[in-house]
């Protein structure tokens, strides 16, 4: 009997399996509507605030060339290049700008990926985290409201998904959009200042070496004050490393750990830097199974968005054989470029189109936004998912805590306990009930 148990113990070791549960926790509706409704908002914002045009670029007839892709490749240039094409050029939002850019880099790592080629990931993904550098440091008012506005969205959205992936992948449970959004809307504020609180950290301890640096500048005494200093000034650097370190990798961590343990935002980062620096090689090797199983999960649902689309044009097309108003193409293929797997929206038609076709081509566009949008809304539930799932794994490991162990508001715990009470006396009136029966059975 005691060989007949040992497999499953042994099997129970491996928690890295559980990650792949996540694809199924990722497509729940609930999940999706909460995913696409903070993206609509986010891009929605992003379009408004795009009005502005601030990114230069060149004219159409040499290429599109963005500021961004200049500071990309040599950085250096950037300064002659915008005042060369402040007047020539062309202008853009910085939004727009950021998503083409984004997109086409994800997919970059993506394909990196599939052909195994790490540093080809770490390329891209470093590009990415450059552009928002570039964000920042060139249209810095553009990017302190845009990143507000995105940091608070998806402190509601990403703690109400954080929350359903929590109960779900713990107790089993599915709870609605409400109750989710609810637990979000209360620890909002945990979430809006956990990732705003290590980089206060960041610049509050480096303003002792950035005033040293200006010390520096003294003729004479400030070489010297600065060489006297210069022990306090290498361990300040490397607290600001040690922080720098367990933000970047323990980030994903924090609003699970705001869900799972109810944390405040200092307690948040506290767990999350316990996990990392504890276990770093786990919480790697979780990572990596996860965005590994997540761009799988990714290509198969873009082929079935890319699927969905291509089935639906063919059946028009079937039926659709006139041309459009102009008779240069065919009216579908006017109004509804064919999508490609790499590019769902198609290809922009060349075809001069009029008032009728032009206002389908705008209904068509947004139809297809709206499947782009779920699309996307599938990754952010994916992310979020993958990083609870991670999170619970993870303390397990280190502080021994039980996979089905989750944080409950106090309101819940008393319905939870009173509903409990009331059930005992409940069964003890149900004997008296059935003695009275017997006695008036007996007269």
């Amino acid at each position: 009997m005691g060989n007949e148990k040992e497999p499953p113990k042994v099997l129970d070791n491996f928690l890295f399996p559980k990650i792949f549960q996540t694809f199924r926790m990722a497509i729940q509706p609930s999940k999706l509507i909460i995913a696409f409704a903070s993206l609509a908002v986010i891009c929605l914002s992003g379009w408004i605030m795009d009005f502005s045009k601030t990114v230069i670029s060149t004219p159409k007839t040499q290429g599109k060339i963005t500021e961004l892709q200049v500071y990309i490749t040599n950085p250096d240039r950037l300064k002659l290049y915008i005042e060369f094409y402040k007047e020539r050029g062309e202008h853009r939002g910085v939004f727009s700008t950021l998503w083409r850019f984004g997109s086409e880099k994800f997919h970059g790592a993506l394909k990196s990926l599939f052909a195994f080629d790490l540093p080809g990931v770490a390329k891209n993904i470093a590009e990415g985290f450059k552009a928002l550098m570039w964000a920042i440091r060139y249209h810095y008012i553009y990017s302190i409201i845009f990143f507000a506005i995105t940091l608070a969205v998806f402190s509601l959205g990403g703690g109400g998904l954080c929350r359903i992936a929590a109960l779900q992948f713990a107790r089993g449970e599915k709870p609605g959009i409400t109750e989710a959004m609810r637990f979000s809307v209360k620890r909002f504020l945990s979430f809006f200042t956990v990732p705003l609180a290590p980089v206060g950290i960041i610049i509050f301890i480096g303003l002792f070496v950035f005033l040293l640096g200006l010390i520096g500048n003294i003729p004479r005494a400030g070489e010297l004050i600065i060489g006297i200093f210069m022990l306090p000034a290498l361990i300040a650097g490397a607290l600001i490393t040690i922080v720098l370190i367990g933000t970047v990798a323990g980030f994903n961590l924090m609003f699970p750990a705001i869900v799972y343990d109810g944390s405040d935002c200092f307690d948040a980062i506290s767990r999350s830097f316990s996990y990392v620096y504890s276990k770093p090689w786990r919480i790697s090797f979780y990572t990596a199974i996860a965005a590994v199983y997540g761009a799988i999960c990714y290509t198969f649902v873009r082929f079935l968005t890319f699927l969905l689309l291509w089935v639906t044009r063919w059946f028009l097309q079937f039926c659709v054989w006139t041309n459009n108003s102009n008779n240069q193409v065919n009216k579908l293929a006017a109004i509804w470029p064919e999508p490609s797997f790499t590019d769902l929206q198609g290809s922009p038609p060349l075809a001069t189109l009029n008032w009728s076709e032009s206002l389908a081509t705008f209904l068509v566009y947004l139809a297809l936004l709206f499947a782009v949008g779920l699309l996307v809304s599938f990754v952010i539930s994916f992310y979020f998912s993958a990083n609870t799932v991670i999170y619970a794994l993870m303390r397990n490991r280190v502080d021994n805590t039980a996979l089905q162990d989750v944080y409950t508001p106090a309101a819940e715990v008393k319905t939870e306990s009173v509903a409990a009470e009331f059930e005992p006396e409940k069964s003890q009136t149900q004997p008296e009930s059935e003695t009275q029966n017997e006695l008036s059975a007996s007269d």
